[in-house]
């Protein structure tokens, strides 16, 4: 987008994934979890947000307004099929808590091989290969999608209800302090989270570093190792502060970025993305382990929607459009100041320790919460 006079419009593109994530839930609830297979919805968006992806760079090289628009055809396409593949992984898996992360992983593997493709490989940063790469494995996704084993609409014959799809009714259930400080915190450090995927890869190219969305490969790297160890991290420390070290990671990384910008300190930057396994892993997924473990068995899909309303939808869409806002206002149309970097990266790392430390403060998981019946 930058090399294409689109760099003020960045962020509005990044919007895009925020507002699937809060029409994903509509979408799954009130039509493919009651009336097709998971299979063919999966396959069925797949196909659709390859043909938008890779529309974009062709239809709208010279008009944001038309680029902007197919991108926003294919995240609102792409993000129901995150739900419904874990829906497909749930069903036909046996010891789910044993089996699923071990399938979890091949996800951050396949980010990686993307990254490696389109950066090392390609050296396509800044042209419009990532899209038609995207837009060609989208559709090899959507058709061998259709092979997969039936697995009928569960909600079939089911009234439609938007209050369940959302959670809106189990909300009423949670009477306890730490759901409550548990919720704010993961909506506040969803904020500044989303200026790492929108403006990392411009700030690595300002500091003269090459290929950079291979660079951010090594952030999914760690991400493997801090999956995999998760279990030995939740039983020596406890969820408490497994969260609290994914805050504070966010808030280090952040750091790091500010430091490093006046200087250009390429392994400090290196440092910051290999940070993103604790940031990640610690924040969202312990996230969604926590609300496992302590939302009672009837409620725990509904809490699970509402934790990607919160996260992915509310939080990094208004975390987008901050970051949108500090970005064109602290760099006044220069992106190669390493002034205006350190400034653009000092607020989030502000923010994110604050969230930290309220959160250590504030949240207490000595206590199941309590979910009335």
């Amino acid at each position: 987008m930058k090399n294409h006079g689109m760099t003020d419009v960045i962020y509005l593109v990044y919007l895009a994934s925020p507002i699937g994530s809060i029409v994903s839930p509509f979408f799954l609830g009130m039509i493919a979890d009651r009336f097709f297979p998971v299979q063919r919805v999966m396959g069925t968006m797949h196909i659709l947000s390859g043909i938008f992806v890779f529309a974009a760079p062709l239809a709208g090289e010279n008009s944001p307004p038309i680029f902007l628009t197919l991108m926003f055809l294919h995240m609102l396409c792409y993000m129901p099929t995150v739900g419904l593949a874990t829906a497909t992984a749930f069903h036909l898996v046996g010891d789910k808590e044993k089996e699923f992360p071990a399938i979890r992983v091949f996800g951050t593997l396949g980010w990686i091989a993307a990254g490696i493709v389109v950066s090392y490989l390609l050296h396509a940063d800044t042209t419009p290969a990532p899209m038609y790469v995207a837009g060609a494995a989208s559709l090899l996704m959507g058709v061998y999608s259709f092979t997969l084993p039936h697995i009928p609409p569960r909600g079939a014959g089911k009234n439609i209800s938007v209050r369940d799809i959302i959670g809106l009714d189990v909300l009423k259930k949670f009477i306890s302090k730490p759901f409550i400080v548990f919720i704010a915190g993961l909506l506040l450090i969803s904020i500044p989270f989303a200026s790492y995927f929108a403006y990392v890869p411009l700030f690595l190219q300002s500091a003269g570093i090459p290929d950079p969305a291979f660079k951010m490969t090594f952030g999914q790297m760690s991400e493997v190792i801090f999956l995999l160890s998760m279990p030995w991290f939740f039983k020596r420390f406890g969820i408490k502060w497994v969260l609290v070290m994914g805050l504070f990671a966010w808030a280090l990384r952040y750091g790091l970025f500010s430091f490093a910008a006046p200087s250009g300190i390429s392994w400090i930057m290196i440092a910051g993305i290999l940070l993103h396994g604790a940031c990640y892993d610690f924040v969202y997924v312990a996230s969604q382990v926590y609300i496992d473990q302590n939302v009672a068995p009837q409620f725990r899909a509904q809490a699970q929607g509402f934790f990607v309303l919160v996260a992915y939808g509310v939080g990094q869409g208004l975390g987008t459009l901050v970051a949108g806002f500090i970005f064109n206002t602290v760099m006044e149309g220069n992106s190669a100041n390493p002034a205006h970097w350190q400034t653009f990266w000092l607020i989030p790392f502000l923010f994110a320790v604050l969230v930290t430390v309220m959160f250590a403060i504030g949240f207490k998981d000595s206590a199941k919460m309590e979910v009335q019946s």
